[in-house]
Formats: structure tokens, C-alpha cells, sequence
């Protein structure tokens, strides 16, 4: 659970960007070289492979040397777990929010009474 918690926190801190954010959903159309995903960002490939570093780090991409290029691939499986680890707090915030609901109801109701 620890190895969880600290992947999920890297998976957060790495969603936090929108630069990673777009690099993950141009890499859900399919692999591509670092060349290729930098494009569209017009900055220096030093700086755009940082992004692709913390990408790598918590798992979000993986990458291989094909020739001289270097391709990225998203993995999906860190992804899950920040969809789990949010669903189960939604569920629990709707019960609350359902729970409050039914109180203030029964409260206007004895009011109206």
C-alpha cells in the first residue's frame, strides 16, 4: 500500500502540468518519438525531455531506443489507480452529500410543518 500511495502521489504531481497532461493524450493516439511530441510545444528538447522524464518516473510512459530515435509509449496501469483512488472519494463525498440532502429536507419539511 505505501508503494501505491507514493506511485499514486508521482501520478498527481505529474498530471499537475499541462504539458504532460497533452503529451499524454497526444501519446493515447500512439506511440511517438520525443522529436515528434515536442513539436507542437516550440521548446528546447533539453527542457520538453524533463517533462518526458517525469512522465517516465511514475510510470505514466514508457520509452525505447529504436535506431537513433527514442519512442514513447503511455501506460495505462498508473491511470488506473488515480481513477480508483478517485472514485472511491467521489462515492464517498456523494453518500455525504446524499446524507445532507435527506437532513436539510427533513429540516424544510418540519419547518413547513
Amino acid at each position: 500500500m505505501p508503494n501505491q500511495l507514493a506511485t499514486l502521489d508521482h501520478v498527481f504531481q505529474a498530471l499537475s502540468n499541462p504539458t504532460r497532461r497533452d503529451v499524454l493524450t497526444r501519446l493515447g493516439r500512439g506511440p511517438a518519438a520525443m522529436t515528434e511530441l515536442a513539436k507542437p510545444f516550440g521548446m528546447a528538447l533539453p527542457s520538453f525531455l524533463q517533462h518526458l522524464q517525469v512522465l517516465e518516473k511514475c510510470g505514466l510512459v514508457r520509452s525505447q531506443k529504436k535506431g537513433r530515435v527514442r519512442v514513447f509509449e503511455l501506460e495505462t496501469q498508473p491511470l488506473r489507480l488515480a481513477e480508483d483512488w478517485m472514485k472511491t472519494h467521489r462515492e464517498q463525498w456523494e453518500a455525504r452529500l446524499n446524507q445532507l440532502d435527506a437532513y436539510l429536507l427533513t429540516m424544510e419539511k418540519e419547518t413547513n410543518d
